[in-house]
């Protein structure tokens, strides 16, 4: 059965995305603070960077890492989590992932503009853009996970509608023990979660507390 899941990575005081985003530095101020952890493992190491040699942390974290890739088909994202908003009028832009994003799947971009022809990228991923309504394009994606997950991936604003609409199956939440003081807050609006879905927490080594709501 295909579930709809969330990774985050959220900090102590409750931001999930940090401020003044750029072009040169698209997730915005303090975004290595918060993914230090995940970057370190093992995992994250050799699935996106193609490191091999078998370093980098293993522990709690890297096994969060493993699960992040297990049993995920299509993804969802944003336009700015693409990166339409900071290259609007380019029309060969494609996107932050470089020529083989590490999806290996169907991706469908949210925009609320014309949406643009599909673009096929090496190892198997294909970005679809989509303005049309959240359920519309979920049950599109559903259909083609083939009984896999579909992953929300962000950026904030999206897995908040999400969250909002009750979508969502499963969020792992990777909160860093640090403090922000600005950003974008996740739980605004969204008390209650807990009385939907079962809670569980685990802290890493390194400090960082998975936080999981299963539905």
């Amino acid at each position: 059965m295909t579930r709809v899941r969330i990774d985050l990575f959220l900090s102590l005081d409750g931001y999930a995305a940090t401020a003044e985003p750029t072009p040169e530095n698209p997730m915005g101020e303090g975004w290595e603070r918060l993914t230090a952890a995940y970057v370190a493992t093992r995992t994250f190491r050799e699935m996106v960077f193609g490191d091999t040699s078998g370093t980098g942390t293993t522990g709690i974290d890297d096994s969060y890492a493993a699960a992040f890739f297990e049993g995920v088909g299509p993804e969802i994202m944003g336009a700015a989590m693409f990166g339409l908003h900071s290259f609007p009028d380019d029309p060969n832009w494609k996107g932050w992932w470089g020529d083989n994003p590490p999806f290996g799947s169907p991706v469908y971009v949210l925009t609320k503009t014309a949406p643009r022809p599909s673009i096929p990228m090496e190892g198997g991923t294909t970005f679809h853009f989509r303005n049309a309504a959240i359920e519309e394009v979920l049950a599109e994606a559903t259909e083609a996970a083939g009984g896999l997950d579909v992953r929300v991936g962000g950026g904030i604003s999206t897995a908040r509608e999400f969250l909002l609409a009750g979508l969502v199956d499963h969020l792992h939440l990777m909160i860093a023990p640090i403090i922000l003081a600005k950003g974008t807050r996740l739980w605004d609006d969204l008390g209650g979660l807990e009385l939907t879905h079962t809670v569980t927490t685990e802290v890493a080594e390194s400090g960082t507390i998975h936080v999981n709501f299963t539905r």
